[in-house]
């Protein structure tokens, strides 16, 4: 089973529409102890900064980006049992996206689509996928194949 409390999200800008911070906090409600970041949408310069000195050493470090790798809901639930209960952080970049050399450091890049979606949605989504990922690996009904 994934433990969730070993799982960080660091998001760049704020949820402005209503209804994606609704999905987003109904999410939160049945992961507890997923822990959410906001970082002001800034320079990436200083948005990397701000990113570097909330991601501890022994974290795993996962960016989300388009040229990441795609999974299914199922990989992706296997790929995160299988982190042997890491501390993976995962960072969703704002308008601009992540700087390349934050990208070049992590551990692996994830892409939740081949298509451009804005922040907030994305957020929604990885932690969708982070509850779906729970359930799957719990065999609870929620994922249907």
């Amino acid at each position: 089973m994934l433990n969730i409390g070993h799982y960080k999200i660091i998001a760049i800008g704020k949820i402005k529409r209503k209804w994606i911070q609704e999905g987003i906090e109904m999410y939160l409600k049945r992961l507890p102890g997923l822990e959410v970041k906001e970082i002001k949408d800034n320079t990436q310069s200083k948005e990397e900064v701000a990113i570097k000195e909330i991601i501890s050493k022994n974290e795993i470090l996962v960016t989300l980006n388009e040229n990441g790798q795609s999974f299914t809901s199922r990989q992706l639930a296997k790929k995160l049992l299988n982190s042997n209960n890491q501390n993976i952080t995962f960072v969703i970049g704002g308008a601009s996206g992540l700087p390349p050399s934050l990208n070049n450091s992590a551990s692996w890049q994830l892409s939740l689509s081949p298509l451009t979606f804005p922040h907030e949605i994305a957020r929604l989504l990885l932690i969708e996928q982070l509850y779906r990922a729970k359930t799957i690996t719990q065999g609870g009904p929620y994922h249907k194949d």
